[in-house]
């Protein structure tokens, strides 16, 4: 599997504390395009084996003009083998999917797409400095489906000041949902509100029927919950993102991305510089619990090492009696109220 890091935004969402980068005209992308190519050429044995998804993220890729893109893809195809590509996903933002696109799009081999619409209430896509408007977000995701993308999935936040009645949205229009609670992170425009009182937020107490409500709405809708924050119709999970949940390895290209080889993980900086870590074996074991325990699947008992299995199942019995996790069938499962503890839930198995 590969990750393509796309870092340009036309400009900052006010709780985004991700790299980005404003655009500076077509030089931009001209820099950022061969810099991609070379580290293609530089890395590509890194991955030998036949390559199953790749996922344009960012940033907004969709900022990207095709025929940049165009030449990404083939650089993708010249270094790696694609015989076997499965899903082909790019993150976009719906101002930018004019209908001619999307068709582009699609001739490129791209057959999933991720729409950043954030919320359908004008007044919080103001506060949260989205470029589009409620109206775009409604055409973008039908153009998406009339240029022949049968696996669209859209992005929403809850927890916002103002809450949306989702109950409006015609989920028909998409396959995948992902669902995120709105978050404050340090140094962001948002924070800067929210310490001023400028914004008020919900208590957690609303926050949390909000994500139940949804849940329900989802639910009656066809979507079946995997993650904590993914739903999708049945066949139409991420391919992707579970095989980060899976630990498979991974390559990451561009200036943002990150890489996974099995032990080691490594990172790009902004500046050029790369980052490695090598995992010890608690490193694992606790990558395992964070990433297993967000998962409707829960935690295969069959991954945990031996030397492990006795402390995890005495860690794992007061979530069990407290109706957090569920021991079945092999595994460590959550519950619908342990999703909304699973980080928690690690955390107090760390070793």
């Amino acid at each position: 599997m590969i990750y393509i890091h796309v870092p340009f935004c036309h400009r900052k969402c006010t709780y985004c504390a991700f790299y980005s980068k404003p655009v500076h005209g077509a030089d931009g992308f001209g820099r950022y395009e061969e810099d991609l190519l070379e580290e293609m050429e530089r890395r590509k044995g890194e991955q030998r084996h036949p390559i199953k998804t790749v996922y344009f993220g960012g940033g907004t890729p969709s900022i990207l003009p095709t025929e940049v893109l165009a030449r990404i893809v083939d650089g993708l195809h010249r270094c790696f083998d694609l015989t076997a590509l499965e899903e082909m996903t790019i993150e976009a933002n719906p101002e930018d999917l004019a209908p001619e696109y999307l068709k582009s799009l699609r001739q490129l081999g791209f057959n999933r797409i991720s729409i950043g619409v954030q919320s359908l209430d004008e007044r919080m896509l103001r506060l949260l400095n989205r470029r589009h408007t409620a109206q775009q977000a409604v055409e973008a995701l039908e153009n998406a489906r009339a240029a022949g993308f049968g696996n669209i999935s859209v992005d929403f936040i809850y927890g916002l000041p103002i809450e949306f009645q989702f109950s409006i949205f015609n989920f028909q229009l998409v396959t995948h949902v992902s669902l995120y609670a709105l978050t404050v992170e340090p140094g962001t425009a948002l924070s800067v509100q929210v310490e001023k009182g400028r914004v008020v937020l919900p208590g957690e107490d609303e926050v949390v029927r909000q994500y139940h409500e949804l849940h329900d709405l989802l639910s009656t809708n066809g979507f079946v919950q995997y993650e904590v924050s993914n739903y999708a119709k049945p066949g139409f999970e991420s391919k992707h993102n579970r095989r980060y949940w899976d630990r498979t390895p991974y390559l990451g290209l561009g200036p943002g991305a990150h890489s996974f080889d099995g032990c080691r993980r490594r990172w790009n900086n902004p500046d050029g510089s790369v980052g490695e870590e090598t995992l010890t074996e608690a490193d694992a074991f606790n990558e395992l619990l964070m990433t297993s325990l967000r998962t409707v699947r829960g935690l295969p008992k069959e991954m945990v090492a031996d030397g492990q299995k006795e402390k995890l199942h005495c860690g794992m019995q007061p979530f069990v009696k407290c109706g957090w996790i569920a021991d079945v069938d092999g595994y460590y499962r959550p519950t619908a109220e342990g999703l909304l503890h699973a980080d928690g839930i690690a955390a107090a198995l760390f070793v």
